[in-house]
């Protein structure tokens, strides 16, 4: 084990070291490089800006709004009878939308029922068995200026609900 805690400390510098070292063998101007590619970089953030303030801004609207209250006190019941908590869905509605936004969410759940409750086990399951969907397919498609993502979008957020519904079998199973 402490084989790999020193290994970890020092692989960074050794591959920028490698870099460099066959920058100058091939005869490679590596900062030019470097700076290229930074200024790629920062072209690319500014292009993607509209597009993350306007997701930022939409996650902020709908945790203000009390939407994910009401959606969850319209599905409660359809949710009992298939035993998936409740107390989820606004993690489970956020999940996708924004990273950020669902471990605040999944924060006040662990803060609420505690690490170790099976709501806690569940959420935290649900963070690692999904993606932010919707924010990559945006970000992704507006740099790549790809406009057909419907089929992307369905067969991902689907992989969300299949990651969703496995967090909440084992949990049960395992709790």
């Amino acid at each position: 084990m402490n084989f790999f805690t020193e290994l970890s400390n020092y692989i960074i510098p050794l591959i920028i070291g490698i870099i460099m070292i066959a920058g100058v063998r091939d005869k490679i101007k590596v900062f030019d490089i470097f700076i290229k590619g930074a200024t790629e970089g920062i072209e690319i953030v500014i292009k993607l800006m509209p597009t993350l303030i306007g997701i930022f801004f939409s996650i902020g609207m709908l945790r203000s709004s009390g939407i994910f209250d009401i959606v969850t006190r319209i599905v409660k019941p359809i949710l009992k009878i298939i035993k998936f908590p409740p107390e989820i869905i606004p993690l489970a509605l956020i999940r996708p939308i924004s990273g950020s936004g669902a471990i605040g969410v999944a924060t006040d759940l662990m803060k609420q029922y505690g690490v170790d409750s099976y709501i806690g086990n569940v959420a935290s399951v649900i963070m690692g068995a999904t993606e932010t969907t919707i924010y990559t397919i945006a970000v992704y498609t507006s740099g790549l200026k790809v406009k057909k993502s419907k089929e992307l979008l369905i067969a991902s957020l689907s992989a969300d609900v299949v990651g969703m519904i496995a967090a909440v079998v084992f949990c049960r199973i395992l709790s």
